[in-house]
């Protein structure tokens, strides 16, 4: 294949795992019926929030329900908003909040507080919502959590570990909303964009226990090295600012159900790869690990099956980490490709793209951020016929600077989902 057409086939794989997990394929035949006598409200958070809150909507207005029956509130990312008729849109912050997720998660607690027994609340959460949703706790300002956010992910922490301090700094986060909404019906329904799909850690788990405590989130930011403004640390050693336990009694009477995970998204994704005529070598939907790291690991196994003369395909999801040394543009996807191709060495055949499944990766926080690159045995090659060290931007975390003068960025905009990463590493012997 030319590269023009591995590309096409690296896209499809990837617009596969993304159709896998979009709300409109996996909401849809879960939603209940509404109440006979109450109202139905939607509180919908994350990067597919908008379009949960769009599949929702649609969903009870087109069955008969009267409009006057249905509000709500969806806070997703800037550039993520729907076109909604009852309910409310807002934007917010990702990953860093702002003060529009101040007002999203004020006006979600309003709702929450107010549905009777006689009403269905819906909870529809996906990743983002963390940061989407910012209620800080008492004596926390937003530039607190902001400089709180900054430090942890520029620290290499974890998704489970920054929603562990999170919750911990939160008034909606861990359990929280689901405490708001005590009187009335309350079921979630989630996209999962975490390893392990693990309830607690999607969206910081609003709706569901939490077993994580505030001496987890301290010894969080101590092994991170993070020394946290005041504010934080005064937060973290008040015994107010536990979060709701399992023996709490409102979670007996809430319903919690996981819709799309990382592994519907990597099937997907294999299934397109078998109709190619490619074995693909699935490695898991969970990995987790400096990007660099597991580049190296899946460049080895890459070059062991080209060695053996099997066209195949390894597909890997999860969410991997940075640790920032530089001071350039880049994402866990864009770094893991240069460091991809590297690692490679220029090895022919060999060819990859990863993204991360939302449509943007890293950044500045905009919509319009790539979301990936593509990487092949020409990529190294081509860089210095442009007079480009791929090392240098390594060294400087500058990956979308390196694959933007490729011209090798994987940028689709919001696909209005969420379930990870999606890597694809094709072997065409």
């Amino acid at each position: 294949m030319d590269w023009t057409e591995t590309k096409a086939l690296l896209t499809k794989i990837f617009d596969a795992a993304v159709a896998a997990a979009h709300p409109a394929h996996c909401l849809a035949p879960h939603l209940p019926p509404a109440p006979a006598r109450g109202n139905v409200i939607v509180l919908a958070a994350g990067k597919a929030g908008g379009s949960m809150a769009e599949v929702a909507e649609q969903h009870y207005l087109g069955a008969g329900l009267s409009p006057e029956r249905l509000s709500g509130i969806a806070v997703s990312r800037h550039g993520y908003g729907r076109p909604l008729r009852r309910i409310e849109m807002i934007e917010a912050g990702h990953p860093v909040p702002d003060a529009a997720g101040i007002a999203g998660a004020e006006r979600m607690l309003q709702l929450a507080a107010s549905a009777t027994e006689n009403d269905l609340v819906l909870v529809l959460m996906s990743g983002g919502a963390s940061a989407n949703l910012i209620a800080p706790a008492e004596g926390i300002s937003l530039d607190d959590k902001r400089a709180l956010t900054k430090q942890l992910l520029a620290s290499g922490a974890n998704i489970g570990e920054i929603n562990t301090v999170r919750k911990h700094l939160s008034r909606i986060k861990g359990g929280r909303l689901a405490v708001q909404a005590g009187r009335a019906k309350l079921i979630t329904f989630a996209i999962s964009d975490v390893p392990g799909d693990d309830p607690s850690v999607i969206g910081s788990g609003p709706t569901v226990p939490d077993a994580s405590t505030l001496a987890d989130s301290r010894a969080i930011l101590r092994r991170r090295h993070i020394d946290p403004p005041a504010a934080i640390a005064a937060a973290l050693d008040n015994p107010k600012n536990e979060s709701p336990k399992p023996d709490h009694p409102v979670f007996k009477r809430s319903e919690y159900r996981i819709v799309a995970r990382p592994v519907d998204a990597l099937n997907a994704a294999a299934n397109v790869a078998k109709s190619a005529g490619l074995i693909p070598v699935v490695l898991g939907a969970n990995l987790e690990g400096e990007a660099r790291e597991v580049a190296a690991d899946h460049a080895a196994q890459a070059k062991k099956l080209a060695a053996s003369g099997r066209r195949s395909v390894l597909l890997s999801g999860g969410e991997l980490t940075v640790t920032m040394h530089g001071n350039g543009r880049g994402g866990p996807n864009q770094e893991y490709a240069l460091a991809l191709a590297l690692a490679l060495g220029g090895a022919p055949n060999i060819s990859a793209v990863a993204g991360d499944t939302d449509g943007t990766d890293g950044g500045g926080g905009s919509a319009s951020d790539p979301a990936g690159a593509f990487v092949n045995g020409t990529t190294l090659s081509r860089a210095k016929a442009l007079g480009l060290d791929p090392a240098g931007f390594l060294a400087n975390n500058d990956s979308t600077s390196f694959f933007e003068r490729m011209g090798d960025l994987l940028a689709p905009g919001p696909t209005y989902t969420n379930v990870n990463d999606l890597r694809a590493v094709f072997i065409d012997t």
